[in-house]
């Protein structure tokens, strides 16, 4: 069901040993994995410091976009649950010094309820 899951949008826990060498490169000397979700070939990764919004672009995905958002920079949140009909959840990050939300949508599936809880436990 991983595979369809994935086909589908829906978000999976991402194994943090193996995503550890990936971006060991960018981590900083204290920072350390929390928590990673992936759709598709995007991911959500949350350590102790930052949140980075991974996104592979192009056929290929060799070209990577890494938005780091600090915990301290994040002003509020929004996590959207779905819906009957609206099956999608969306997380709003309202960032310092930006005055609209940073938007993510958060396919069926999702742990939304363990994304608020991390970026609560780190943020507040």
């Amino acid at each position: 069901m991983g595979l369809l899951d994935s086909l589908m949008g829906n978000a999976s826990e991402v194994n943090l040993e193996e995503l550890a060498e990936e971006l060991n490169p960018i981590m900083g000397d204290n920072e350390q994995l929390h928590l990673a979700y992936k759709v598709i070939r995007d991911m959500f990764v949350f350590t102790n410091k930052r949140l980075i919004l991974i996104d592979k672009q192009g056929m290929t995905g060799k070209k990577v976009s890494y938005h780091s958002i600090p915990y301290k920079a994040i002003t509020h949140f929004e996590v959207e649950t779905a819906g009957r009909f609206d099956m999608d959840s969306e997380l709003k990050l309202w960032i310092s010094g930006q005055k609209d939300p940073l938007v993510k949508e958060l396919k069926k599936g999702t742990d939304v309820v363990g994304i608020q809880k991390t970026i609560a436990n780190f943020s507040l």
